[in-house]
């Protein structure tokens, strides 16, 4: 399976840096939005919690209480959904009812979104569907128009928090909805693959998946106990008043990994000396998903892109691949994006059974990170690909967009003499960049690890001088 090595220790010292050169160049971004909050709605009044204004229609909420969102098929949930409405009026919250059952509605309980207006949001006729009896086509048409009309209804402050529940199918639905709505929007589903892979559910928003134990399928002693707790926690969210942050600092986005701690948390507490909130993700596939989708909201100002690690995984099939999108979002949006190839000398998988034969018969050299994840050094041609990638990118941004590149190891593995130090394949990676780069955008070449203070100085440097340089134009 070729060579395996175990975390014994950090590397903490490091040469001194040596910068090559450095031009920089920018573009204006003006993107500041608050999480969550909706159109005309102050940062201040949605991080209070000031939602509980009162609402036209069914769904009132009272001086004290917030509406919910009820998604789900009332034709053939009817009594599952009506002991769930009960379950949150009995906490003093009311009950905005969206229904997405193509068959029907029920008369068991107020419905205020009927399955027609659903359809018609994705371009169907609820009734052409019920006459094809296609229930994939159905449950399609259903899926694209649910978010479609939850968003809606949010933007239009009809609600404050959603929930739903179903099998695979209505959570198909359902989570399509929750998954329209802004970051920090209370979002529940009751589903039955709640314990096993949720990707395609979730996405990259913040939904919580419960787990229904049995199928939902009528009120039962054990159904009564997770619709309940499921109200409950959705109930129990809405109420939670955020705190106010006190002021509204730009928003910077940083990618981490263990590999590249030390450097992102030197960048972060100067940033924060500089004025600037900054949000970090973890470069795990689903991570890196959730930074592109958050700076297409419009929700950041700059991005500080440390650890790109996830194009190994993109490239050589690993557990972390985000897709080839990454590090598309800051180019379309006009973004100072600073772009380092960190951990790039590392694809992950599971234990070390779950790697694919053809790395383990091919005598690679792997890295047991911990009993749940195995690292991969990566190797030229597998460098040189992704090299070429970065620079496809960073040539299509509309924004200002630079490199800084660590040449003494892109990682602690890849530290000098440590057991991924491959300066070999490192060089593929920056000559490859540098050879399909468009020649004004920058390249700073840095003689030191990726993890030495004197990078992460020179990170900062760059990214406010790309700030800088965007809001001049």
């Amino acid at each position: 399976m070729g060579r395996i090595g175990s975390l014994g220790h950090y590397i903490t010292m490091f040469a001194t840096c040596r910068p090559r050169k450095s031009v920089i160049v920018g573009r204006k971004a003006e993107m500041a939005l608050a999480f969550g909050a909706r159109k005309g709605q102050s940062v201040a009044g949605f991080q209070a919690g000031s939602t509980a204004e009162r609402r036209e229609g069914t769904g009132k909420a009272t001086s004290m209480g917030k509406t919910l969102l009820m998604i789900g098929a009332f034709d053939t949930k009817g009594p599952e959904y009506a002991f769930l409405r009960e379950a949150i009026l009995a906490r003093g919250h009311a009950v905005l009812a969206l229904n997405t059952g193509v068959l029907g509605t029920t008369g068991l309980f107020p419905v205020d979104v009927e399955a027609d207006e659903v359809a018609a949001a994705a371009g169907a006729d609820l009734e052409a569907l019920r006459s094809a009896g296609d229930r994939g086509q159905a449950m399609k048409a259903m899926a694209a128009g649910a978010p479609i009309v939850a968003r809606r209804l949010w933007e239009a402050g009809r609600f404050d928090g959603a929930i739903g529940m179903g099998g695979t199918g209505g959570t198909t639905v359902v989570a399509s909805a929750l998954r329209a709505l802004p970051v920090g929007v209370p979002k529940v589903c009751v589903s039955t693959a709640a314990g096993g892979d949720v990707s395609a559910y979730v996405g990259t928003k913040d939904v919580t998946m419960i787990p229904s134990i049995v199928d939902v399928a009528g009120v039962n002693r054990v159904s009564r106990l997770i619709f309940t707790r499921a109200a409950g926690a959705v109930c129990g969210m809405v109420e939670a008043d955020v705190p106010a942050a006190g002021d509204d600092r730009p928003v910077i986005t940083a990618s981490m990994f263990g590999n590249t701690t030390a450097c992102v948390d030197a960048c972060r507490d100067a940033l924060d000396k500089a004025g600037y909130e900054v949000l970090v993700f973890h470069a795990t596939g689903t991570g890196g998903r959730a930074m592109e989708s958050l700076v297409r909201e419009g929700l950041v100002d700059a991005v500080l892109d440390i650890t790109t690690t996830e194009w190994a995984d993109t490239v050589c099939g690993g557990v972390f691949d985000a897709g080839r999108d990454r590090l598309s979002a800051a180019g379309e949006m006009g973004l100072p994006h600073l772009i380092v190839p960190g951990c790039v000398d590392m694809a992950n998988f599971g234990g070390p059974e779950t790697v694919p034969p053809k790395y383990k018969d091919a005598g690679r050299t792997f890295y047991e990170w911990n009993p749940s994840v195995t690292l991969m050094r990566t190797n030229v041609a597998e460098n040189e690909r992704m090299g070429k990638a970065f620079a496809e990118k960073a040539n299509a941004a509309k924004g200002p967009v630079a490199f800084l590149i660590p040449l003494r190891g892109v990682s602690i593995l890849d530290g000098d003499g440590e057991i991924f130090c491959d300066r070999q394949a490192d060089a593929a990676m920056f000559d490859a960049i540098k050879a399909n780069l468009n020649p004004d955008i920058e390249v700073v070449e840095f003689d030191c690890n990726i993890n030495a203070p004197e990078f992460a100085a020179k990170a900062v440097e760059m990214m406010l001088a790309l700030i800088a340089t965007s809001k001049a134009k």
